[in-house]
């Protein structure tokens, strides 16, 4: 443990894709930083994702700064082992000032106007404070946990690996978002039971019309769309991401199809009581809007192959191939063979460290391309923090660009002492 507080021009808290970019544009410009990895450099992809994980977007899509995808297969989807490469490439590339193993446990702003910034390593002080670590932070599992009998293995999607892990009986996978769907898909496809709690995730279709649907919005310009074009505004960042897949090359996820395979539907999980798993009465609903979403998008891809009279193979609307019988509100878990459940319900933020009036009411950052209100706090990483991308491979290079540009014109990059390396 150091005694002595040593000073950074500018302190990067997160060793992700995000924080690894900013990296970058600092370094491009000569400003010192140090980047703070309370683990170590693509930590997250390599320890809680599941076996066969991968990507949703193609890999042509990952363009971090100075490291686009150059393999093979650039219509494909990176595994987990192949993501984790890519990263630790890139890590080799930047060749960052990054302190692994370091956690940040406190930043707050002194009365000199410098932040203090408290590490597991020591003390130091920086006259800026880029937040790389994300928004995912602590696994949300809901209180009814508590009240399941003590034989239920629970585990939350970070810590699902592969079916072989989950004891034999089966498996209640709570959450039909992208980590849910596809872990239900996984289970399914390794021949378990599944009971699976469909919640209000929008599909898309993985290929339309002869293409990837991503090639398509890409375009049609969506992914160029900023928060202030979108019509939500600042509340697409709440909207939950479109289940679908890259596995085996890509496919769809029908979740209607796995019931007709077997899987055993219901709605949102609300309780568990009485011995009884309590479900609300919203399954038809939830498909059949889920399905209007990927209808929905393919009609936009329709009208753009349309109006730019482009020729491409015709493809019908997607029908359902199997609907709802009478609802299930309430499943005995006794003689329901449910032996595991598996939480696929998101994570909440959790930036305690940092000490600022940057948050509002649920604790996410308030910001404008990740730049806040409290001069020297900057955000990077986050779901549409400025586009579609911003928390993917594909625009975190840009939104770098853009806060460093920022931090660079307050610190005054000519400024004697900033342009050398840490």
């Amino acid at each position: 443990m150091t005694t002595t507080t040593r000073h950074v021009p500018v302190a990067v808290v997160g060793g992700g894709q995000a924080g690894l970019s900013v990296s970058y544009h600092l370094k491009q410009r000569g400003i010192a930083h140090l980047v703070f990895e309370k683990h170590t450099a693509a930590h997250t992809w390599a320890t809680q994702r599941w076996d066969t994980f991968c990507l949703v977007t193609p890999n042509w899509q990952c363009d971090l700064p100075g490291h686009p995808y150059d393999g093979p297969d650039p219509d494909g989807f990176m595994r987990k082992d192949e993501i984790v490469a890519y990263l630790k490439a890139f890590v080799a590339k930047v060749r960052p000032p990054l302190r692994e193993g370091v956690a940040v446990t406190r930043v707050a702003r002194r009365d000199d106007g410098v932040f203090a910034v408290r590490t597991s390593e020591g003390d130091y002080t920086a006259d800026e404070i880029v937040v790389a670590s994300g928004g995912y932070h602590t696994p949300i599992v809901p209180r009814m946990a508590e009240k399941l009998p003590p034989a239920i293995t629970q585990i939350h999607s970070n810590q699902y690996r592969n079916p072989a892990q989950l004891p034999d009986g089966a498996v209640l996978v709570v959450g039909s978002g992208q980590s849910g769907a596809q872990i239900a898909e996984d289970l399914h496809l390794a021949g378990r039971q599944v009971h699976l709690a469909v919640g209000d995730a929008p599909r898309c279709a993985r290929f339309y019309r002869g293409r990837d649907v991503v090639a398509w919005l890409a375009d049609m310009g969506y992914y160029e769309k900023t928060v202030d074009d979108h019509p939500l505004r600042d509340g697409v960042r709440d909207n939950t991401n479109h289940y679908v897949t890259g596995r085996d090359g890509g496919r769809d996820i029908d979740l209607r199809r796995f019931a007709q395979e077997g899987m055993a539907l219901y709605g949102v999980l609300e309780d568990y009581a009485a011995g009884a798993l309590r479900f609300r009465d919203n399954l038809r609903p939830a498909l059949d809007q889920a399905d209007r979403t990927y209808n929905g998008i393919n009609a936009a891809i329709d009208a753009h192959i349309d109006a730019a009279g482009i020729a491409a193979p015709v493809q019908a609307p997607y029908a359902p191939v199997w609907e709802p019988g009478e609802p299930v509100t309430a499943l005995p878990l006794e003689g329901s063979g449910i032996a595991s459940v598996v939480w696929c319900i998101g994570f909440a933020p959790d930036f305690r460290w940092l000490d600022a009036s940057v948050f509002n009411g649920a604790g996410q950052p308030k910001h404008r391309r990740g730049v806040t209100a409290e001069t020297g706090i900057s955000f990077i990483g986050l779901p549409w923090l400025n586009t579609w991308g911003s928390g993917r491979f594909g625009a975190v290079g840009r939104d770098a660009e853009y806060i460093v540009q920022v931090i660079a014109a307050r610190l005054g990059a000519g400024a004697v002492g900033l342009k050398r390396a840490v």
